[in-house]
């Protein structure tokens, strides 16, 4: 049997009834190799477009273009548009047919690729660092020269669609997308990045034409590199290959985000058939630029996550993946926050037998309530040590690297380097993770999304009234 069901959250008011306790500052670390880090440069050319760039000496480098555009920026009607782009970037140019392009790029020893998010596209390439030339100028055909030829679309159409019926296998992307879909419905970050199948249908060239012309625009554009790479010698390449950008919209409609307002509401797809229920549950969390979002790192961190099938035992740190490991609550599950240009989505996403979603769902929202009330000193160190760990972890290697520096000219005007972020963790208090957090957590609706044989999933309410505890 399978069946949706929808339900919202109505908002009421609870007394607070506890104060937390004063706590010492925790002791600052110094880490004086990061403050060795390579410097990221940034130039903006005349007509907005920013160029930047770590130079890091590696035999190779990775180079992009880093724009803002994605489902965010969609409509119910062309909702899968920038996606839809981003398989025609690579099947030929106005200059360059597909096989040329593709012989060029392996001519190189390089490797092209693309993704598109809620709010960001990106186009970028790997190769040696002697063939930066190259490869600038073949990002620079890929998406101002994309020939969106009618045979072409009508072919990459069936590709898409194939790749929707995929992803629908990945429960996964489908319990998040639903969770985003139910926490943002009614705004444009409800949307899924892929869109509708309805959509992939019926897009036509003039909707993609109108998608480029409408947001890849110069200021919304960071050329990014990181490996072997001169700053100035891209700086020289980007006025060759960019300069052209417009950066005027027509009749100055220069498209702005609207705030997408968060709901507290559920969504239930039942599937008995399937063998294991995934359920995600969200509160609001915070924007990319907010104060409030190494608190909230650190607040996950120390939630933590946990996989059956990598091992680990009684003496995990995290309380509960300890929890997970001697009552045998779920096969997996991690804490996240997808932060977005203005709010975002705090939650814990988890894997678990049909009879233990009772058990997982109350210890999960139990870390929670933790962390507003209870959280202590060694908590906050060891959740703080695996947050730097895990930044450091994610720059290893040109690519993640340039991915990081285009998406923060993009969210923040400039690259935040590690030593920054280092200093902010290290600022956090025991104190702050319990006011910050009962400031996103305690008492507010939450957003759960579940799929599969949910049965045994409690009733909204009373997930809703485990968002507080009673302390006298």
């Amino acid at each position: 049997a399978a069946a949706i069901t929808i339900n919202l959250c109505v908002t009421f008011t609870m007394i607070v009834l506890f104060r937390p306790t004063r706590c010492r500052p925790s002791s600052c670390i110094p880490f004086t190799s990061l403050l060795g880090a390579p410097e990221t440069r940034l130039t903006a050319l005349d007509n907005g477009l920013r160029v930047a760039s770590e130079e890091t000496g590696h035999a190779t480098c990775t180079v992009g273009l880093w724009i803002s555009a994605g489902s965010r920026y969609e409509s119910e009607k062309n909702n899968g548009a920038g996606f839809f782009l981003e398989h025609m970037a690579f099947k030929g140019t106005k200059n360059r047919p597909q096989t040329e392009l593709e012989q060029q790029v392996e001519s190189m020893g390089a490797h092209l690729s693309a993704y598109t998010s809620r709010e960001h596209t990106a186009y970028y390439m790997k190769t040696l660092a002697q063939d930066l030339p190259k490869a600038v100028e073949l990002l620079s055909e890929v998406v101002q020269n994309c020939s969106l030829s009618e045979a072409e679309i009508e072919q990459q159409r069936g590709v898409v669609l194939r790749e929707l019926e995929e992803v629908e296998n990945n429960l996964q992307d489908v319990c998040l997308d639903m969770l985003h879909a139910t926490a943002f419905q009614g705004t444009p970050l409800g949307n899924s990045v892929l869109g509708p199948s309805d959509n992939a249908r019926t897009l036509t060239r003039q909707d993609l034409v109108d998608y480029v012309n409408s947001h890849y625009k110069a200021p919304r554009i960071v050329l990014a590199a990181a490996g072997g790479v001169n700053h100035d010698e891209l700086v020289t390449l980007a006025k060759s290959h960019f300069s052209g950008v417009s950066f005027e919209y027509e009749g100055d409609a220069i498209p702005v985000l609207s705030p997408c307002r968060f709901t507290g509401s559920e969504v239930r797809m039942r599937d008995d058939g399937l063998p294991l229920a995934h359920i995600a549950i969200a509160v609001e969390g915070a924007g990319a630029a907010s104060p409030d979002i190494v608190p909230l790192m650190v607040a996950n961190s120390i939630i933590g996550s946990y996989d059956l099938t990598y091992g680990g035992g009684k003496h995990l740190s995290s309380r509960l993946a300890r929890l997970a490991v001697e009552e045998k609550l779920c096969h997996s599950f991690q804490a996240f926050h997808s932060s977005y240009s203005d709010t975002g989505l705090m939650g814990i996403y988890f894997v678990t037998d049909k009879e233990r979603i009772e058990d997982m769902m109350h210890w999960s929202q139990n870390a929670w309530m933790n962390l507003c009330t209870t959280v202590t000193e060694s908590d906050v160190a060891r959740g703080k040590n695996a947050l730097k760990a895990s930044l450091v972890g994610q720059l290893n290697g040109t690519t993640p690297i340039c991915d990081d520096i285009g998406r923060h000219i993009l969210n923040y005007g400039r690259r935040i380097p590690l030593a920054e972020w280092d200093a902010r963790i290290d600022a956090v208090t025991p104190r702050m993770v319990r006011d910050i957090c009962t400031k996103y957590i305690y008492d507010k609706c939450p957003a759960v999304a579940a799929v599969g044989p949910i049965e045994q999933l409690p009733d909204y309410n009373r997930m809703r009234s485990a968002m507080y505890w009673l302390r006298f």
